[in-house]
C-alpha cells in the first residue's frame, strides 16, 4: 500500500489569485512542482456560501458564481511542500487534507506536453537574410551565432528558403564547416569570405522553406522536423510572414521546464511505464582511438568517416577523452599552423595529401591522441533517462555526449537528433538512432 494524502479546496468561480481564476492558478502550481500529483477541477451545479449567497443552475433563476471543487492527490511526503503555497493562494474557500491509502500509482512517461503551441517556445525575433544578401555576410552572421542555418525572406518577409552550413559547403564551395572556420587564421578567413562575396543567398539556399505556423502545436513542429530531416523551422503568422524560429534547442529547453523528474517518481514507488533510457538511443558504432594512436591516424578517421570527433579509450575500453577536429588545428604551434590547416582541410585524397605535405606528415605521426585530446569532458551514464540527457545537453550547450557504463567504459554517443527521434516516437517500438 502507498501512503498518499487528498487535498480538497472548496471555492467558487469568482475566486482569484493574482488576477487569475483560482482553479487555473492551482493547476499550474501543482504542475510546476513535478511532485507525482494529480489534480482535478469540478464545477458544481448548485451550492451556497457562508455569506448567504446561493448559486443554482435553474433556468428561471439567474445563476452566478457557481461552486468549484479542486481535488489534489499526492504522495504523503510531497504534501508538506505543496500545502504552504495552496494555503496562501486560497483567499476565498476551504482547504481540507485527508489521509489516503493508494493500492497503486501508475503513469506513462511523456517527454513533451501536448498542449504547447509553437509561439510559446519559438525564438523571437528571428535572424534572417534576404535573397540578395551576399554569402560572406551570411557566413559572418552564422559565425557570430549559436545556430548554423538562417531563413531567407522576400520583400514581404515571407520565407522563401533556408541557408544551412551544408548549403554553404556543397552549393557555395565553402571549404570547411563553420566550427573550423571560426578558428582559422585571419588570412584564411579573409580569403574564404572574399571567395563567397560575389554570390547571393538565393544562389545557395534550399527551397522551398519548410515552415510551421505560430499557432500550430509544438509536437506537430517536431514531427515536421523529423519527417523533413531539418534542425530548425521558420515560424510564420497567418499571412505567411516570418515571426520566429523554432529549433531543437527550443524544444529541449521546453522539455527541461515542463518534464517531470521521472527518477523521483520511481523513488516514490510510482510505476512509470514507457520510460526510456540513454542506452536505448546511443550510437554504438562510434569510432575510437587508443592514447598512442598518431594524430595522422585520427585525422584519417575523421576524414574518411565525415565526423567531427573521436573518443579515446584505454585497453579496457575506459573513456579517457575526446578529440575534436578543431583540437587538431589548435594543438600545433603557430609556426606549423598554416601547413596543418592546409593538410587538414585539403580536398586532395588522404594518400595524395601525405605526399604533398610530406613535412607535416612526419609531424602528425610524431604526435599522439593522448597529447591532443580533451580530458575534462562531461559524460552521461547509459542508465540515465532521456530527460536527464536533454537537461545536461541543454544546460551545457552540447550537441553530443559520450555515454559510459557503470565501470567508466565508453559505450557510445548520443546526439540531439537521436534524442528528438526517440523521445517523440509515436509507437511502442523505438526508432533507430540516426547518424550524426
Amino acid at each position: 500500500m502507498l501512503q498518499y494524502k487528498l487535498i480538497e479546496i472548496f471555492t467558487s468561480e469568482e475566486a482569484r489569485w493574482q488576477g487569475r481564476a483560482l482553479a487555473d492558478a492551482v493547476v499550474q502550481y501543482i504542475q510546476s512542482f513535478k511532485a507525482g500529483a494529480r489534480c482535478l477541477v469540478t464545477r458544481g451545479v448548485a451550492g451556497c456560501y457562508e455569506n448567504g449567497e446561493i448559486a443554482t443552475g435553474r433556468i428561471e433563476i439567474l445563476s452566478y458564481n457557481m461552486p468549484v471543487r479542486i481535488t489534489i492527490i499526492a504522495p504523503a511526503a510531497e504534501v508538506e511542500r505543496l500545502l504552504p503555497g495552496i494555503e496562501k493562494m486560497v483567499t476565498d474557500g476551504i482547504v481540507a487534507v485527508h489521509d489516503l491509502v493508494a493500492v497503486a500509482h501508475k503513469t506513462r512517461s511523456s517527454i513533451f506536453p501536448r498542449h504547447i503551441r509553437v509561439r510559446d517556445v519559438m525564438t523571437f525575433p528571428p535572424k534572417k537574410v534576404s535573397t540578395a544578401t551576399p554569402l560572406d555576410e551570411v557566413v559572418r552572421l552564422l559565425l557570430s551565432s549559436v545556430f548554423t542555418g538562417v531563413p531567407v525572406v522576400d520583400e514581404a518577409m515571407r520565407p522563401v528558403g533556408v541557408i544551412s552550413q551544408g548549403d554553404l559547403i556543397y552549393k557555395a564551395g565553402m571549404p570547411m564547416r563553420l566550427g573550423l572556420l571560426a578558428v582559422a587564421s585571419n588570412g584564411t578567413l579573409t580569403a574564404v569570405l572574399a571567395a563567397l562575396a560575389g554570390k547571393k543567398a538565393e544562389e545557395a539556399m534550399t527551397r522551398p522553406a519548410i515552415c510551421i505556423g505560430e499557432d500550430d502545436l509544438a509536437v506537430e513542429a517536431v514531427e515536421r522536423m523529423l519527417e523533413k530531416q531539418v534542425k530548425r523551422l521558420p515560424v510564420v503568422d497567418a499571412a505567411g510572414r516570418l515571426v520566429g524560429m523554432l529549433s531543437r534547442i527550443d524544444i529541449f529547453r521546453t522539455i527541461m521546464k515542463e518534464a517531470p523528474d521521472w527518477k523521483s517518481f520511481q523513488r516514490q514507488r510510482i510505476e512509470v511505464d514507457n520510460l526510456r533510457l540513454v542506452s536505448d538511443i546511443m550510437r554504438r558504432d562510434t569510432l575510437t582511438a587508443r592514447p598512442e594512436t598518431s594524430v595522422e591516424e585520427v585525422i584519417q578517421m575523421i576524414d574518411a568517416n565525415d565526423i567531427q570527433r573521436v573518443a579515446v579509450v584505454d585497453g579496457d575500453g575506459r573513456f579517457l577523452g575526446l578529440i575534436f577536429d578543431r583540437d587538431l588545428l589548435i594543438a600545433f604551434s603557430p609556426a606549423h599552423y598554416e601547413g596543418i590547416w592546409n593538410y587538414f582541410v585539403s580536398k586532395i585524397p588522404f594518400t595524395e595529401r601525405g605526399r604533398k605535405y610530406r613535412e607535416f606528415r612526419d609531424l602528425l605521426r610524431a604526435r599522439t591522441a593522448a597529447e591532443v585530446m580533451q580530458t575534462d569532458m562531461v559524460t552521461i551514464g547509459e542508465t540515465a533517462t532521456l530527460d536527464e540527457a536533454i537537461r545536461l545537453m541543454t544546460e551545457r550547450g552540447f550537441k553530443r555526449l559520450p555515454v559510459l557504463d557503470a565501470q567508466g567504459r565508453f559505450r557510445g554517443m548520443i546526439s540531439r537528433d537521436s534524442l528528438l527521434r526517440t523521445g517523440f516516437d509515436k509507437g511502442e517500438k523505438l526508432s533507430s538512432p540516426q547518424p550524426g
